[in-house]
């Protein structure tokens, strides 16, 4: 049986629209931290440097942002990047076909002789 706690019934309207939504309880109380000054910015240098280079990649944009001045580390660009809906304009390779056309590409190069 629920036991009321210090949220009395409605803990258990609570429980019961997460129940329903099938959700977590705690993703009910939950509130987004806000976006700080220093990762807007970041942001901000980000995507104009994609705008410019758009094949760059979490590691390459790591990169190239101390050349500014800008100390931030690989994992966090990539956070950052899927915050901003950014994707690599590259084409990913397909390692069957690109042995069958002769292509160059990472996985053909691991190929079995």
């Amino acid at each position: 049986m629920l036991a009321f706690g210090r949220h009395g019934r409605h803990d258990l309207i609570g429980l019961r629209r997460t129940a329903v939504l099938n959700i977590s309880r705690g993703s009910l109380y939950y509130k987004p931290r806000p976006v700080s000054a220093a990762d807007l910015a970041q942001m901000r240098r980000m995507d104009e440097l994609h705008l410019e280079f758009p094949f760059t990649g979490a590691r390459m944009l790591q990169g190239l942002l101390p050349a500014e001045g800008s100390k931030v580390g690989r994992r966090h660009v990539k956070t950052l990047m899927r915050r901003m809906g950014m994707e690599v304009a590259a084409e990913r390779c397909d390692p069957v076909s690109a042995y069958s056309i002769g292509t160059h590409c990472r996985a053909a190069s691991l190929r079995v002789a």
